[in-house]
């Protein structure tokens, strides 16, 4: 997994006397402040996509926004995330909160546990010829990204495959998927948790923000539908 491979190149850098960065380096995002309820802004609209997959305690219908304004979902799904991770659980995003946020993230955009070339369309097409663009699908996947350590998190930390990613149009519809499938745009995935039936995956992607939650015989499918209303689904779909 992605984790083993960052300790390698970390032992690699070290070898060859390079430095390695941080969670407090430059490759970091860079908090100016402290955040709390009333805050508005992009650095709000950032932590809401980093806190997403924390968006309620059980199953439910219910999703962090990503409007930059940070209101009480937004703080309840900050207190969750602090709660996880040891720290104190106040929904005030500080120094130590911000750290943890960052300790999370890659230097490429990617995440700690998740490499963007794992959601690549299986048929060498990269992020390209979906149902939008591939910078936007790069971002939809990096939101995607986020939610998925979320699951991570809740499952214990065991490792997450991504049977299927973004799929391109051709692949999609290789394979049989509806032409508006939610693959097309970056938003949906199809994993295997480690240690997890389909149906204990689908039970912590109910309360990590997916709209779309679709249980499989060896895989669970989870996708954020209900966020994307333009991409043509935009009612939840659960078991």
């Amino acid at each position: 997994m992605k984790i083993m491979t960052k300790i390698a190149a970390a032992m690699l850098a070290m070898a060859v006397i390079v430095p390695v960065l941080g969670a407090g380096d430059a490759s970091a995002y860079s908090w100016t402040r402290t955040l709390s309820e009333g805050a508005s802004g992009a650095d709000v609209k950032e932590l809401q996509i980093r806190v997403a997959g924390w968006a309620a305690d059980g199953a439910a219908q219910t999703y962090v926004a990503t409007d930059g304004a940070f209101g009480p979902g937004t703080k309840a799904a900050v207190i969750r995330f602090q709660k996880a991770y040891g720290l104190t659980a106040d929904g005030i995003v500080g120094p130590a909160t911000q750290s943890k946020l960052n300790s999370l993230e890659s230097s490429d955009g990617s995440t700690l546990n998740f490499d963007f070339s794992e959601f690549y369309s299986k048929d060498g097409s990269g992020f390209n010829n979906g149902n939008v663009g591939a910078a936007t699908v790069k971002e939809n996947v990096r939101r995607m990204m986020y939610k998925l350590e979320a699951v991570r998190k809740k499952a214990g930390n065991n490792s997450i495959t991504i049977n299927s990613g973004f799929r391109s149009l051709s692949h999609n519809a290789a394979v049989g998927g509806a032409s508006n499938s939610q693959h097309t745009y970056g938003i949906a995935s199809d994993i295997v948790v480690n240690g997890y039936s389909p149906t204990g995956v689908a039970n912590i992607a109910k309360s990590s923000g997916f709209s779309g939650v679709i249980i499989y015989s060896t895989f669970t499918h989870v996708d954020s539908r209900v966020e994307y209303p333009a991409y043509g689904a935009a009612s939840y779909y659960w078991p």
